[in-house]
C-alpha cells in the first residue's frame, strides 16, 4: 500500500477525527506478556504523572501564569509524550516475545480473534485495520453510534450540533465485549481456564489524517518488521479496509 493510497483512503472514508466518535488505535496483549515489575513501574509513574499534572494545573490557575487554552495544550502534549514513551517500552517487550505465552501463534486462536474483530465491524465500530501477532493485537477502529449504520459513522451528518449529541459505543464496552468473548473462545480451544488477556491495554485517539496514516502503516508492517513476511499482505492475520476496492 503506497502513502498516496493511504491518504486517499483517509480523505474518502475518515473525514472527521473528533471526540466523541474519535478513531482509536488500541493494542491489547495476552496475560503475562508484560512482566509484573514493568506494569508496577508503569502504574507508579502514571500515578506520579497524574498527581504532578494536577499540582501544576492548580499552581498555574492560582498564578494566572498561562491561559486556559495554553495549559490544556501543554498538558495534552506532555501526556501524549508520556504515553508514547511507555508504548515503546511495551512494544519492545511484546515484540521480543520473551515473556509469557504466545497462544496467538495457534491458527485456531488467531482465526477466532480475527473473526471477532470482523463480527463487530458495522455493529459496534467501523474497522480500519488490525494485525494479530504471537502475543498481542493492534487494531484501529471508529466506534459507531448505538443506533448508527456503518455509513452513518463513515459519513457523519453535516449538522455538527446533532453529531455532538450522538451516543457512541464506548471504548470500554467495545473492548470488554471483544476481549471477553475471545478469551472464553480461546480458553475453550486450548482446554484451559484463567486470564487470557492482560487487563491493561494501550489506547490512543488518532488526531488527524497524517497520524492515522502513520499508525495504520505501523500496524500493518508489524510482521514485516519482525521478519515474518516481506510484505504485509502476505501475513494471514493482517487486515486493512484500504485493500478493499482501493
Amino acid at each position: 500500500m503506497s502513502q498516496d493510497e493511504l491518504k486517499s483512503f483517509y480523505r474518502r472514508n475518515l473525514p472527521h477525527i473528533q471526540t466523541p466518535g474519535a478513531t482509536f488505535f488500541v493494542t491489547f496483549q495476552l496475560a503475562g506478556t508484560i512482566p509484573q515489575h514493568v506494569l508496577a513501574q508503569w502504574k507508579t509513574e502514571k500515578l506520579q504523572f497524574d498527581r504532578e499534572k494536577s499540582r501544576l494545573l492548580r499552581m498555574q490557575k492560582d498564578s494566572g501564569a498561562a491561559s486556559t487554552q495554553q495549559r490544556h495544550f501543554e498538558e495534552k502534549y506532555k501526556h501524549l509524550e508520556w504515553n508514547r514513551q511507555w508504548f515503546r517500552k511495551f512494544e519492545k517487550t511484546l515484540d521480543s516475545a520473551g515473556n509469557g505465552p504466545v497462544w496467538l501463534k495457534d491458527s485456531r486462536i488467531a482465526k477466532a480473534v480475527a473473526e471477532s474483530l470482523h463480527y463487530r465491524d458495522g455493529k459496534m465500530y467501523c474497522l480500519d485495520a488490525y494485525c494479530i501477532m504471537s502475543n498481542h493485537v493492534h487494531v484501529v477502529f471508529t466506534p459507531l453510534t448505538r443506533q448508527s449504520s456503518r455509513t452513518d459513522a463513515v459519513n457523519p451528518a453535516e449538522n455538527t450540533a446533532q453529531t455532538k449529541d450522538l451516543c457512541y459505543n464506548s471504548l470500554s464496552s467495545i473492548m470488554q465485549s471483544l476481549k471477553g468473548y475471545t478469551a472464553r473462545k480461546a480458553n475453550s480451544l486450548l482446554g484451559r481456564s484463567g486470564a487470557f488477556w492482560q487487563p491493561e491495554s494501550y489506547d490512543h485517539i488518532v488526531r488527524d489524517a497524517n497520524e492515522w496514516q502513520r499508525i495504520v502503516t505501523y500496524v500493518l508492517n508489524n510482521p514485516v518488521k519482525a521478519g515474518l513476511v516481506d510484505r504485509w499482505e502476505k501475513w494471514q492475520w493482517s487486515y486493512c479496509r484500504c485493500s478493499i476496492g482501493c
